[in-house]
């Protein structure tokens, strides 16, 4: 077989590795500049590679090209690629062709990383041998040939990555939610949808399809699988996880009575949107038959992942909170409406459209300054700059600075910037770093 790789990031090298490993031909192509880590990867492989750009070489006697994500479709190697006829897949679909493992793929606009990581530890605290892999970090072609075969796959799928699958079928799918993003990529917000939508499209009767019940695109998923359904909801439900006087119940497919999980207030991660989270972290875990006692112990000691409401410290009676991975309006709507006390809200960032409507409410009941950064900065001064406090900064460390002077005691800085990190920073991993080096300077 002769594989194309466009793409040198992390799943695309790992699709490279893996290819060849197989015994496959591997050409990987790269538009950016070769760095020499990359290099000496390839070079260890003797794996053939460009930089700088897409030759010719790369579409000559190819039997399948293997995308990395972010790579468009509007992109002329995928625009030569399809009008030539060669098959296009991502590397998620590659890897999982290759794996026999019970897999939970889960989906969704925001919250994808934190119920990955939450449903994985609910697995391993229940003495389950389960993996996170995928959009979370680890690309799935890194673990096929390590993966022990009792091993739950838990895949954090991205559109990107769910948009190039063909065959692709988890046991469970989960779809947490569906708002507008990535529209350059998938070029309407209805491309969007029918991307996360594959995490369900081959499954069968035999899978499960875990749904948000209060999105209307995450429900509209039920529509084009065959799998079963199970929904969640901050309402009551005749099946499902839900939420009632405070406290959240499961009642899954063999049961007729509701079993009461535990209460709102003891769930570790704060906000609304943790509630939906950790009840589908529970169904999914429900579905390898791991006890609510499992599962109430774990969500009542699940910290949270890096950058995603990370508390960085404490200092002056002011808690500092880093959501650097809040790279769109809808995240940055549940971290505002996850603290009780008032907010110096730092934002900003590469604008993808941002409409700030949908927030101010929001900034109006719980925001006392906001600090704008960015490219953004000025889009986001001019929408506030009348009804709120509002500071430009030039920098992060800027921003900090600014903000910790406008802190009263018994406050939070949060910084949840909706917007992408591009503009400043190589990616919301660097930029979060930042902020918490800006924190622990002061």
């Amino acid at each position: 077989m002769n594989y194309t790789i466009i793409g040198a990031g992390k799943s695309g090298l790992a699709a490279a590795i893996l290819a060849h490993e197989n015994g496959d031909s591997v050409f990987l192509t790269e538009s950016k500049p070769e760095t020499s880590e990359i290099t000496s990867t390839l070079n260890g492989y003797g794996i053939e590679a460009e930089f700088g750009g897409h030759s010719t070489r790369a579409l000559q006697n190819v039997n399948c090209i293997i995308t990395s994500p972010g790579v468009p479709p509007s992109s002329p190697i995928i625009q030569e690629a399809q009008a030539r006829g060669i098959e296009i897949i991502s590397e998620l679909e590659f890897a999982w062709r290759q794996i026999a493992n019970p897999m939970i793929s889960i989906t969704g606009t925001n919250g994808k990383t934190t119920t990955t990581a939450l449903t994985t530890y609910i697995l391993q605290n229940a003495g389950r041998s389960a993996v996170s892999a995928g959009n979370i970090g680890t690309p799935l072609s890194a673990l096929v040939r390590t993966l022990t075969p009792d091993t739950i796959v838990v895949l954090e799928s991205s559109s990107y990555q769910l948009d190039r699958t063909v065959d692709f079928r988890p046991d469970v799918g989960v779809i947490l939610n569906i708002t507008p993003d990535h529209l350059g990529y998938h070029g309407s917000f209805e491309n969007y949808c029918r991307a996360k939508w594959k995490t369900s499209r081959n499954q069968t009767s035999k899978d499960l399809l875990i749904l948000n019940a209060d999105n209307p695109e995450a429900a509209a998923a039920s529509e084009f699988t065959r799998a079963r359904i199970m929904p969640f909801s901050i309402q009551s439900l005749q099946q499902g996880a839900y939420c009632r006087d405070g406290k959240i119940y499961i009642r899954t497919d063999n049961q007729h009575t509701e079993e009461e999980l535990m209460l709102f207030d003891d769930v570790r991660l704060p906000g609304v949107h943790n509630r939906y989270n950790s009840m589908a972290a529970a169904l999914a875990a429900r579905a390898f038959e791991v006890r609510n006692e499992n599962i109430r112990d774990s969500l009542m000691s699940f910290s949270g992942v890096e950058h995603r409401l990370e508390f960085v410290r404490t200092l002056h009676d002011v808690d500092y909170i880093n959501d650097s991975k809040a790279t769109n309006i809808n995240a940055a709507w549940y971290a505002l409406s996850s603290y009780q006390k008032p907010i110096v809200w730092i934002a900003g960032g590469r604008g993808d459209g941002n409409d700030y409507t949908s927030l101010d409410e929001l900034v109006k009941a719980n925001v006392h300054t906001i600090i704008a950064i960015g490219e953004e900065a000025q889009a986001i001064f001019d929408h506030y700059c009348i009804a709120t406090r509002c500071i430009k900064a030039t920098s992060m460390e800027h921003a900090v600075e600014l903000a910790a002077s406008n802190a009263e005691p018994n406050s939070v800085v949060l910084f949840s910037p909706a917007c992408k990190s591009f503009d400043m920073f190589a990616n919301y991993e660097h930029r979060g770093e930042c902020f918490k080096e800006a924190v622990h300077s002061l």
